[in-house]
């Protein structure tokens, strides 16, 4: 599949060519050649609040200031009336500081953490939960042409994926057009580092689509009903309990997304054919480090 060159239109695209962001590596092929090629790379982020330590993420290392506003805010820890005074990184530490107006103490969230199945990160799963109380996402209609052109866009944009496989990708768009395009060996940082930017920039997430290339989880459908987006699409599969929460807060979910395919488990009503599926170029491959999933 052919990749596309032209990033233009995307406010933040992959920058698969970083130096920092992957290591040549040696070794040998299934017939015993020798082989080079290159593979990402992984360091530790210490996310502060004001003085309190909260966790140490493993992370490619972009982003980090994002990453960190958005797993606090992900986690409930900084709410929508907090001010924001500061966030500070420091490449040498690797750390990042998010300081507020006023100080806060998080020990009691934090002797409820909870390892999920997600990459990387254990979160604050019940504080999450707590925080979907009275979430209700706008009824937004989506269209399959706009689904089918995002897919076809993204698995062709040039990406850490592309180049050294071993890492995920979540994509904040709207309508036909991706915006902004994050990776990370976690698909839950990838998510974070969005919902950062969101938050640093003052983005609406009434009219977005959220596009990832992780499973449909719990705490997947969670984060993208608690950062206010009302789709979240993947070429991956769904879990049970993110079926379920996805239909209890009017989240319109959908996998399996290939070529002429997908399903959609919650948001059916939402959707608008407006495209013959057989009109859409198919995908056949199975499997294969080709695309975004």
């Amino acid at each position: 599949m052919a990749r596309i060159d032209d990033i233009s239109d995307y406010l933040i695209a992959p920058d698969p060519d970083a130096p920092r962001l992957t290591r040549a590596v040696t070794g040998t092929d299934q017939n015993g050649q020798k082989i080079d090629l290159n593979v990402v790379e992984e360091r530790p982020l210490t996310i502060f609040l004001n003085s309190q330590e909260i966790v140490t993420a493993m992370t490619i290392g972009d982003y980090p200031e994002y990453l960190a506003l958005g797993f606090l805010r992900n986690q409930g820890m900084l709410r929508t009336d907090d001010v924001i005074t500061g966030v500070d990184y420091d490449d040498e530490l690797d750390t990042v500081v998010v300081r507020t107006d006023t100080q806060t103490t998080y020990e009691e969230k934090l002797k409820k953490k909870t390892r999920t199945s997600g990459c990387a990160v254990g979160t604050v799963f019940g504080d999450m939960m707590e925080g979907l109380a009275g979430v209700t996402l706008p009824a937004m209609p989506v269209k399959t042409s706009d689904l089918y052109a995002l897919a076809a866009r993204i698995n062709r944009t040039p990406s850490l994926y592309l180049e050294a496989g071993a890492i995920h990708g979540t994509v904040l768009c709207q309508g036909a057009r991706p915006l902004v395009y994050m990776e990370d060996v976690g698909r839950h940082n990838a998510v974070d580092k969005i919902a950062g930017w969101m938050l640093s920039e003052g983005v609406d997430a009434a009219d977005k689509t959220l596009y990832t290339t992780g499973r449909l989880t719990s705490e997947m459908v969670i984060k993208t009903a608690l950062m206010g987006i009302p789709v979240l699409a993947s070429r991956s599969g769904f879990t049970a309990w993110g079926v379920e929460i996805a239909q209890q807060v009017g989240l319109t979910l959908i996998g399996r997304m290939k070529g002429q395919r997908f399903v959609c488990l919650a948001g059916e009503e939402r959707l608008v054919r407006d495209v013959d599926p057989s009109t859409v170029a198919d995908d056949p491959r199975k499997s294969g480090r080709k695309g975004i999933g």
